[in-house]
């Protein structure tokens, strides 16, 4: 079961000084908080994934502040014991300090009690200006979703050497910059392997193999709500989105036959006020 987590104490847990995975999921509401809350893990993200999964779009690209800010608000008010990470969208840390910063706290206040960002050295300067505003940031490095376009597609990343130096690199600048942990997605599983070991905060993996600190999966994927895209990664827990479907049908199958609502569903009155009604 999950703790209380604080930032610092999560700073510091590292599978190889004894400590036990982390347990990552996502959610975008307050029944999505209250299961993953139930279910003892140990972080919740409200990650820009809210845009494929909830909102419909084929990537991440659309998704806004406003649209992180309502959904973290809304995953904050089940009170849920895991520490709670609101994603940062594509273009609010992109431009300026100033910005990220600002967008940074939009999600703390709405909730949030730490930020997460894609890319390595290039975000090091939006990294330490979020940190010197108090604000705990989680890094993310490998394939980053919000650089779709500029990588040609959901591609595996760091599969040459030059490339896994240089992810290890950016690995070390962001915990220069003060980063408390790190995600690492889609990569191979002895480049994770190698930077959790050369890092001192935890890696968070998706698509990173088992040599990371903890994992992280996308709450609709995991329960089998999503059936569109399945990625190599993705371990299916249930297979909600068919039961939900068979679920509904027979529901409409009860309408239609007048099944559905028997008297068991069904408000009464005395039998005298239902004969007056009816008389009139």
């Amino acid at each position: 079961m999950s703790t209380s987590w604080t930032v610092p104490t999560l700073a510091r847990h590292k599978v190889a000084n004894g400590g036990t995975p982390l347990v990552m999921v996502t959610a975008y509401d307050a029944p999505g908080a209250r299961m993953v809350d139930a279910a003892g893990a140990d972080l919740i993200l409200v990650g820009d994934s809210l845009a494929m999964v909830v909102l419909g779009y084929d990537d991440p690209l659309q998704v806004t502040v406003a649209d992180i800010a309502y959904h973290v608000a809304a995953v904050r008010r089940a009170k849920p014991t895991p520490l709670v990470v609101g994603d940062l969208p594509w273009m609010s840390y992109h431009l300026s300090e100033v910005d990220a910063v600002t967008n940074a706290a939009t999600l703390i206040r709405a909730g949030a009690q730490a930020v997460k960002l894609e890319g390595g050295r290039k975000r090091v300067p939006m990294v330490q200006a979020i940190v010197s505003a108090e604000i705990p940031v989680m890094g993310h490095l490998g394939l980053t979703p919000q650089s779709t376009h500029a990588m040609g597609g959901f591609r595996v990343q760091a599969k040459e050497v030059a490339a896994a130096r240089a992810l290890l690199d950016d690995a070390k600048a962001l915990v220069d910059a003060g980063v408390f942990a790190i995600v690492l997605e889609g990569i191979p599983d002895v480049v994770a392997e190698l930077i959790t070991a050369e890092i001192p905060v935890p890696t968070i993996g998706i698509g990173a193999g088992p040599t990371c600190d903890g994992q992280v999966l996308v709450f609709h994927d995991l329960l089998g709500f999503e059936d569109r895209l399945r990625p190599k990664f993705v371990r299916r827990y249930a297979n909600l989105g068919a039961d939900g479907i068979e679920a509904i049908s027979r529901y409409a199958a009860d309408v239609r036959t007048g099944a559905f609502p028997a008297d068991a569903e069904t408000y009464h009155t005395s039998a005298e006020v239902a004969a007056a009604l009816r008389a009139r």
